[in-house]
């Protein structure tokens, strides 16, 4: 690709680009396939959220909703999801095969419900993965304990796996973990590796909402001088996932990954999610241009990617000054302000967004097709 825009400039630097939105008026006709060619769109994210607010908005999907009346809420949200999911994969597949299965992924979300179900989730991914039957879906569990034993199970059956809400970089030394055990059991089982592709979904801005907020409540409570607040805001997001790119390459390296290397085994990617800017101070690009580098995606939602089409800086930045990533880290901790409290805190925070989402998303598919078939 051509570096025409600073999206361009991005894709050159290492950095898929991923869409973290998905809607049945942008998969018709031509729109998808022109902004992958103009935008360099690599892949795809959903989640219930993302299909929550396209089914609540305009009639794109009233006529697929009538013709399936008598269906249940949840059969009918699945239907939808999974036909617009295997629409997208379909466009995306040119950008699948010509990339060598390394991107070209569309990823589809397991219910909220099945969080803390490894068993669940493992059944969940399979019925998703046969529905949408495409070899670039991407099926997205939650990055839990649990989650954890299913993104194990799901790697070994051959499915591939974006494992979501991933906050701490002890959680995500998990993931990589498993990972890891699951391309090793099914090379122990004689099957290829080439085709199993994963992301690991490090969320971002969300960080520095919390510890914006817990400076703030330390500089009113006179425990923190608001010079010292001002040093240290908006710079934790960025610093752990640098932590969290340093021990990809790390985990990535070495006798154990070069034998699954050398078998086809691709690298788990980090994907930097939760990328657009909550603080209206804040530059609107700044968590996508302070983690550019080799192997990692941004899923961008449709906002933080055209600010970034309009004026983004492209630099390799993801693995630059880690050392005062640590040391701003260690800085809050002398404040009182633990990091790992932090990622638990938006882990579970996090959970319950998504399943309030969905719980919505399904109340509104039950009252949108009450009004059609009492319009009909």
């Amino acid at each position: 690709m051509s570096a025409s825009t600073p999206l361009h400039a991005l894709h050159a630097a290492g950095q898929s680009i991923w869409l973290d939105f998905i809607d049945r008026t942008l998969l018709q006709g031509d729109t998808l396939a022109r902004r992958i060619r103009d935008e360099a769109l690599t892949g795809m994210t959903s989640n219930p959220t993302i299909f929550e607010k396209a089914l609540a908005s305009g009639t794109a999907y009233d006529a697929q909703l009538k013709a399936a009346a008598g269906k249940s809420a949840w059969e009918l949200f699945e239907l939808v999801e999974t036909d617009d999911v295997r629409t997208a994969c379909d466009i995306f597949r040119t950008v699948y095969d010509a990339s060598g299965k390394r991107d070209g992924y569309v990823s589809i979300e397991v219910s909220p419900g099945a969080a803390h179900d490894a068993k669940a989730t493992v059944e969940e991914a399979h019925r998703l993965w046969k529905t949408v039957n495409r070899p670039n879906v991407m099926i997205k569990v939650p990055g839990t304990p649990e989650g954890c034993i299913a993104l194990e199970q799901l790697i070994a059956d051959g499915l591939n796996v974006n494992v979501t809400l991933l906050f701490a970089v002890e959680a995500h030394a998990r993931v990589i973990d498993a990972y890891l055990v699951g391309l090793e059991r099914r090379a122990a089982a004689g099957h290829g590796l080439d085709h199993v592709a994963s992301v690991a979904s490090f969320f971002v801005s969300r960080v520095d909402s919390v510890i914006d907020a817990a400076l703030a409540a330390q500089v009113k409570a006179g425990t923190l001088s608001a010079d010292r607040a001002a040093a240290l805001q908006g710079k934790a997001a960025i610093a752990n996932a640098k932590r969290a790119y340093r021990l990809f390459r790390e985990k990535f390296s070495g006798p154990r990954w070069a034998a699954l290397s050398a078998k086809g085994a691709q690298l788990q990617r980090p994907l930097w999610a939760s990328t657009s800017t909550k603080n209206p101070s804040y530059r609107d690009t700044i968590y996508v241009e302070e983690l550019i580098g080799p192997d990692t995606v941004n899923t961008m939602p449709p906002n933080t990617l055209e600010a970034y089409r309009d004026h983004g800086v492209t630099r390799r930045t993801v693995d630059a000054d880690v050392a005062a990533a640590d040391t701003l880290l260690a800085e809050l901790a002398t404040a009182g302000i633990r990091l790992d409290a932090v990622t638990d805190t938006l882990l579970a925070e996090g959970l319950a967004s998504f399943q309030k989402s969905f719980d919505t998303l399904i109340a509104g598919i039950e009252q949108k097709t009450a009004a059609l078939a009492a319009a009909r």
